[in-house]
């Protein structure tokens, strides 16, 4: 039907626009923040004129993205003398397009129903309903997890295609530090589905809407500590990040895998990274923070304990609930960025190390604890 095609268009243009979106914030917290910590100014320098004026609009910095952005679209592409044509013009597409197809089947608001919104589009939707998802998939969790892994193949690519020293160090080690983490974020996820009793992002968030011994929100965090935790861990080091920044390792690899690309493309392995931020705190929120769940909030407004509650109009709950969302996935955000400017960087033992012998027993010992407890109380 037409009006499924308009509003999944329109889901699909607010998913994207939402991660390019953040992703470009964060370019700048990531400024501002280190500097806050280090006692400095941080960015401030690009600004905008007002024409005709000597008034310029500097924002906090805010510009710099923009200026960023602009400076790898003009940039001259070098190319290295000797490589793979094809494998390294796909690499940056391919570590970037998985990351975005990730954000697909997180529930990024509740239910929705055009025609309450605004009068005018009763007509053309009716009492069509749609979950604010763009793809409402039964089995998740499982999407999450193939497509996450997907994305490590752009990173191997860069790193051999590139026939550079520097950059294939960093893809062997980008490789071997996923197929790490990977085991135990499967692991803390499989204890959040026995917990949850289904694979269903949007599933695991209606499980949250509640509340634990009447006053705390039953979000996953509070249900599944440990989980969250590994889960977390897990995560940033999946984005290459520090204190797991070793396939980059600026000191040590140049730039790492992405040593021999400039202009745009370069700009895609980072870009990508941003992304990953935004899409890793979507995930945390979704499954462990109660996703676009407000306490107290339900579908037709605030019920408060005691039985006092207060309407809201359907227009009024859908742009609190897609708040919500967005101010949680910031804040997780913000928390990562907080977590790269605040921990050294391991080395590469301790970093295999720390995931395979530690990070991995925890997450089994979660799982099986996790089984016990939920076959105990069936």
């Amino acid at each position: 039907m037409i009006q499924d095609l308009v509003v999944y268009l329109l889901f699909i243009g607010y998913a994207i626009g939402f991660m390019l979106g953040l992703a470009t914030l964060f370019t700048w917290v990531e400024r501002k923040q280190s500097a806050v910590m280090a006692d400095r100014i941080g960015a401030n320098r690009c600004y905008i004129r007002i024409p005709f004026t000597n008034v310029r609009l500097v924002a906090w910095g805010l510009f710099h993205g923009i200026a960023d952005g602009a400076k790898m679209l003009l940039k001259e592409n070098f190319t290295p003398h000797t490589y793979d044509r094809f494998c390294y013009n796909l690499a940056p597409w391919l570590a970037a397009a998985p990351v975005l197809l990730v954000f697909s089947v997180v529930p990024f608001g509740g239910t929705v129903t055009p025609g309450r919104l605004l009068p005018q589009l009763h007509a053309f939707f009716g009492e069509r309903s749609y979950l604010m998802q763009v793809a409402s998939l039964d089995a998740g969790i499982l999407v999450v997890l193939s497509l996450s892994g997907i994305g490590i193949l752009g990173t191997m690519l860069a790193g051999w295609s590139s026939n550079n020293k520097f950059s294939l160090l960093g893809a062997a080690r980008a490789a071997s530090q996923m197929i790490s983490y990977e085991v135990a974020m499967g692991l803390a996820l499989i204890s959040l589905v026995v917990t949850y009793g289904t694979l269903d992002l949007n599933g695991m968030v209606t499980r949250q809407s509640g509340l634990l011994l009447g006053f705390l929100p039953a979000w996953g965090i509070f249900m599944q500590p440990l989980a969250f935790l590994l889960f977390l861990t897990a995560a940033i080091a999946e984005n290459k990040r520090v204190p797991f920044d070793l396939p980059e390792c600026e000191s040590e690899l140049v730039a790492g895998y992405f040593t021999e690309y400039t202009a745009m493309k370069m700009g895609l392995f980072m870009l990508s990274e941003f992304i990953e931020i935004v899409v890793v705190s979507a995930l945390l929120v979704t499954m462990f923070l109660g996703g676009y769940n407000l306490p107290y909030l339900s579908a037709g407004g605030f019920v408060l304990p005691g039985g006092a509650s207060w309407a809201l109009p359907h227009l009024a709950v859908v742009l609190l609930q897609v708040g919500t969302f967005a101010a949680k996935v910031i804040l997780a955000g913000c928390f990562q960025i907080q977590v790269r400017w605040s921990l050294p960087r391991f080395r590469y033992d301790q970093l295999m190390g720390f995931g395979w012998k530690f990070l991995l027993p925890l997450a089994a010992l979660n799982l099986v604890v996790t089984a016990c407890v939920r076959w105990w109380t069936l």
